[in-house]
This record gives C-alpha cells, structure tokens and sequence, in this order.
C-alpha cells in the first residue's frame, strides 16, 4: 500500500501548491532517494539482484517531474518575495553552489545536462540495447544446456526450474532496462526546457505582473532558475550513473568497489609504471611538484598492498586445496618391519667409515651387493646403516633381523695391518681380524709404508668393516634369502629358460621348497648363479625324491665343476684329505645305527681336531673328500668350525680332475 499511496501523492504534487517548508522536504527526499540508488547499484552482487531498479528509475523520474512542477508553480507565483520563494534548498543551490553568478550557473547547469544525457545516458542505452539482444538470443542455447545436463543427472529437477527462472528473469531485467534508461535521457531535454520556461517566464511575471525592475527580476528569476534546475539535474546525474553501472555489472559475489579494488591490485606492475610517471612528472618545472610526488608514492604503496594480498590469497588458496589430514590413529605397522641386515655404528665411526663421503662404507655396501650377486648368485638385500649412540664411540655392530649377531672395533684414526706372513713386527696395538680371526695390528696412517714393507695388508676402516660384513653374508646368506627372493629368481629366469621352469615350477616344486633347496646350498657356500643347470637338475629328481638333502646332494654334483674348479692349483691340481677306510667304515656304522645315532660327543671333537690339523698341515687350501654317504653328515660337523674348508664326495669331482691325497685323517 505505500508505493501506491506514494505514486498518488507524486501526482498530487502537479496540482496541488506546496509550502516552501515541504518542497524542501521533498527535495531532499528526491536527493536521498537518487544517493541510495547509486549506492544500491554499487554494492549488489548483480544486475538481477536489483531487478527493481527499472521500475524504481520510472517512478524517480515521475518524482523528479513533479518535484519540477511544483517548484516552478512557487517560482513563478512567489518570486516577487525574492530568492527563498522556492525553499531554503533552491535558494542555496542558486546563490551559495554557483556564487550567485547566473552565468556560472548556466555554464554547470548545462555541463550536467551534457554529461548527463551525451554521455551517460546514451552510453547506458546502448550498452542496454546489446545485453538485452544478446541475452534474448542466447536463451535457447541455455534452455538446451539445462535440459542436457537435467538428463545427464548432473542437476536434479529443482536446480533445473532454479535455473530456468533466473535465465527468464535475467531476460526481462535487460530487456525492461533496455527501454528505463531511455527515461534519462528524456529527462535530460525535460530539464532543459523547465529550465528556458522558468527564466523566460520568471522574467515576464516580474517585470510585467509584479512591477519589479529588469535587473531585480533578472537577479532573481536567474538564481531561483539555475538553483531548481541544479536540485534536479545533479539526483538525475546520479540516478543516470547508477543505471549506467547496473548495466555495465557482471554477476560476482563482491561489491563493486571490491572487485574494483581486487583487480586494480591483482597486477602491481601498471600501479609501478603509473607511480614512476608521476614521479617523473614531478620534475617537469611548473608542475605541482607536491601533488604528483604523493600521489606517486601513493601508486607505490598501492602496488605493495597489491603484492601482500596476492600473496596471502595464494597462501589461503593453497591451504584451502591441501587435503585435510585425517585424525588418525598413530600407524604402528611400520614399527613391525624388520631390516633383513642393518650396520650400526658408534659415534667416532661415522666419519670413521666414511658413511658420508665418497669410499665410504656405502660405496662398500654397493660393491658388496654386486659381489654377492656374481658369487652366490642372488641379490642381497639393502643394508641399512645407521648411528647409535648407545654404542661405544669406536665399536660397530651387525644385526641379522633385528638381532646383533657380529660385532668389532675400529678404534679412531686408525688402519688394521694384517699379518699374513710378516718379516718383522711393528708397533701398535694387537688384535685379530673381526672377519677371519687372524692377527693383526692397528696403526697410524703414518706407518702404513713401513707395515707395508714388513709384510703386512694394511686396510682402512670402510674395508675392515666391509669385509666383516661380507663374511657374516657368507655365514648367513640362507637366511637372506627369502621366498619372495627366490619368486624373484623365478620369474627372472622365466623369461630366458621358460620351459626349464614350468617344468619344475609348480608342477613338481613349490617355491619354498626351491627355497630350501637353494638355502642349502648357501649354508656350504656353493653359489647358486647357474640356477638354469639346478632347476633342470631338481626337474629330472623332484619327481621321484623328496627329501632336501638329498636334494641338494643331487644339485651339488650337476654343480661339480664350479665346486672343484676354485680349489684346483694352476697346475690343476686338488688337494685332498681324506678319511681313513676304518674311520669311514666306523662313520658309515654310526649313520646307519638305530634312529640314526652318530658319533659320541667326545669321539666327535676328536675328529674335528684331526681334521682341523691335517687341513693346516696343507696350508688351508686343500678340500676334504669322502663318500657321498657320509658328506652330509661330516660337512654339517665341521661346518662350524671350519667354514672356510669345503666337503666334498667322490661324485662332486670331475673326472678330468687330478685328485692329489694331501693327508689322511686316521
């Protein structure tokens, strides 16, 4: 009901004469209502959300015409009474705005009228006539892109009529905008024709109706002229300007003054360009040296607020991207892992080692790796090195799966000079080699020629570490070699040797059988590289024999040559010690008993003890050889004590090889 009360009373404006009192009301109302709308277009975040504006631009229009009117009935019929016949607004706008110069009056009456109806208006009316052309043609492609994503289920029904109603009121908006801003326009020419009636008129009245002289009248008339038309056109400037920004909005969620702002500082290098122009424009003589030197400096400091906010914005975006990191619980799998072999040295030995420097422990690691993998035959694991300060400073030691089972001291500054066969001795300090148990010294580096020229094998830390270490993979290499280790070995060999391992795999092994096979074999140090000749060895047994050992036995002697082959001397001999007939006779008894009872324990010892001897007595190059009954057993015997001396049977010596009887053991 108050719109439509509010639109009869403009009317009743037209007829009905008004106090001075109330037309100032009103004109400040008409000023009120023109800042609001401006502020309005401003600060929605689209044209649509100010759909009313069309019908609002109509009735400011009306309101302003008939604020027009009335002001000009009072002009015209209280003139007489001088400049506030009109209201104290129209009086102020006349006399204290423009001076109380008519000219000057004139001249910025008629600059509104310029600005208002040449460039904002028209400029809004065409900007109006291209939206509302181009949304009316592009509403049949929008309609179809609805129904295409309503069928695709991209959108549900809801969302679709949702849409389907914004594209139709974005569509009468535009087009009702397309004919409202006309009304500026118009209005514009209105002004200027109240303005002419009102001087022309004013004039006429005074000096023929109301006897007053032709300068007062011109006095009077001019002022209350120039300040109705200013109290009207500077609310139509205003309400122009604001139909010119509705029309020239794009639908974004900010505030014209934001976006405005967001995008002037987006890019900083104009704001710098533009400070540097003033700032050289400062130094043109003449100039207002003041003026452009801030205003430079404001373009500076613009620019640096623009790069804060860029950053921050990129800062915010990025964590707005960031994947939330779930609250978990803590992940205690990884803590059930277990290195299949670790190094853990003390303190003095991490530099010691040369863990972090080219030489060091972990190129050692890498040559190890290799080695294994041309001597055994499989491929080590990765061996992790690290610190622990629980360790005195100079020692080390080697973890099988998580268990020490190796350790050794490599005191500071040091190099292990190792007696094999020295002339004379030398000063330092005893030991023996962590790996093979021989004697041995440490010394300073600086007596390293002198050890050298004694006789001795001087080694630095990174390689006594290192050969430790390859020995405890030789004892242990049937441990390292796991059953995805073994797949792997598979697979591998697949890919040259197919048939060999379909034959074998899965039809008459598992791989853990495999497994066991290989394991014993590494328990006696034989390599197993040529795995083709032992998969087709344990193809031609596996389908008749199932005991391990045997096997083994069975791969040991299609691996003959590569057993016999390393012991030979260049001459291509094989030195041998052998059993006595009796002690074979008395092993074989022994092995053949009830439940497979074998020697005593002392009886034990003492061949051991005879074997050990007979063994130095060739200078630990010779090979122990017996029947291919008792190698098992004796292999496993003196394996302990004699890792480095291998067992072979009679069947595991190629025939083209010379057996020479180094020693007999009785």
């Amino acid at each position: 009901m108050v719109l439509p009360l509010a639109v009869l009373a403009t009317l009743a404006l037209i007829v009905v004469p008004l106090p001075t009192p109330l037309l100032d009301l009103l004109v400040t109302v008409n000023f009120a209502g023109a800042i609001v709308v401006l502020l309005t277009a401003m600060y929605v975040p689209g044209p649509t959300q100010f759909s009313a504006f069309p019908s609002i631009l109509l009735l400011l229009t009306l309101y302003r015409l008939a604020l027009n009117i009335a002001s000009t009935r009072l002009i015209l019929l209280r003139g007489d009474v001088g400049t506030s016949a009109a209201g104290s607004v129209i009086q102020a706008f006349g006399q204290f705005v423009v001076g109380g110069s008519f000219v000057v009056g004139l001249v910025v009456f008629l600059v509104l009228l310029v600005v208002q109806f040449v460039v904002i208006a028209h400029g809004s009316t065409r900007i109006s006539e291209v939206i509302a052309r181009f949304t009316l043609d592009a509403m049949p492609g929008k309609q179809m892109a609805i129904d295409a994503d309503l069928s695709a289920g991209l959108i549900t029904e809801k969302e679709a009529v949702a849409r389907r109603e914004a594209i139709q009121k974005e569509s009468e908006f535009f087009g009702a905008m397309d004919g409202a801003v006309r009304f500026t326009q118009r209005d514009a020419i209105a002004s200027l024709i109240i303005t002419l009636i009102n001087v022309g008129a004013g004039l006429l009245i005074g000096v023929l109706q109301k006897g007053l002289p032709l300068g007062e009248a011109v006095k009077t008339y001019s002022v209350l002229t120039i300040g109705d038309g200013l109290v009207s056109a500077i609310p139509a400037l205003l309400v122009a300007v604001a139909g010119g920004v509705i029309t020239t909005r794009a639908a974004q969620e900010d505030s014209l003054g934001e976006a405005v702002i967001s995008q002037i500082l987006m890019s900083t290098r104009p704001l710098r360009i533009a400070g540097g122009t003033l700032l050289a424009l400062a130094l043109i003589p003449g100039m207002p040296k003041m003026a452009f030197i801030v205003l430079g400096f404001v373009a500076f400091a613009a620019a640096r607020v623009g790069d804060r906010r860029r950053k921050e914005e990129e800062i915010a975006e990025e964590a707005a991207t960031a994947e939330p990191v779930p609250e978990a619980e803590e992940e205690v799998e990884p803590l059930l892992s277990i290195d299949p072999l670790c190094v853990e040295v003390g303190y003095d030995l991490i530099s010691a080692v040369g863990a972090d420097r080219a030489g060091g422990i972990l190129d050692k690691i890498k040559g190890l790796r290799r080695q294994v993998a041309t001597e055994m035959g499989f491929v080590l694991p990765a061996v992790r090195v690290r610190d622990n300060l629980q360790l005195p400073p100079d020692r080390y030691q080697i973890l099988l799966r998580g268990v020490k089972i190796a350790e050794g001291r490599i005191p500071r500054g040091r190099l292990l000079a190792l007696d094999a066969g020295a002339t004379r001795q030398i000063e330092g300090e005893k030991t023996t080699d962590p790996a093979f148990g021989l004697p041995a010294v440490w010394i300073s580096p600086e007596k390293a020629d002198e050890a050298r020229g004694a006789g001795y094998t001087v080694v630095d830390p990174p390689s006594v570490l290192s050969t430790h270490l390859m020995e405890i993979i030789q004892r242990n290499a049937p441990e390292l070699l796991g059953r995805e280790d073994v797949a792997h070995l598979v697979e591998t060999l697949q890919k040259s040797h197919p048939k060999a391992v379909a034959e074998l795999i899965p039809e008459r092994m598992t791989i853990g059988e495999l497994q066991r096979v290989l394991q014993g074999l590494l328990r006696e140090r034989v390599s197993i590289r040529d795995l083709p000749l032992i998969i087709e060895t344990l193809a031609d047994h596996a389908g008749s024999v199932r005991d391990t050992q045997t096997l083994v036995e069975h791969a040991r002697r299609a691996l003959a040559r590569s057993l016999s082959d390393p012991l030979k001397t260049p001459q291509g001999v094989l030195q041998a010690v052998a059993l006595a007939p009796e002690l074979e006779s008395e092993l074989t008894e022994a092995l053949a008993g009830e439940a497979g009872t074998t020697l005593s324990p002392s009886r034990a010892r003492e061949l051991v003890q005879r074997v050990t001897t007979a063994v130095a007595g060739t200078g630990g190059q010779a090979a122990v050889v017996t029947s291919p009954t008792l190698r098992p057993y004796l292999a496993t015997l003196l394996r302990p004590h004699m890792p480095h001396t291998p067992v072979l049977s009679t069947l595991e010596i190629p025939a083209d090889v010379t057996l020479r009887a180094a020693a007999t053991v009785a």
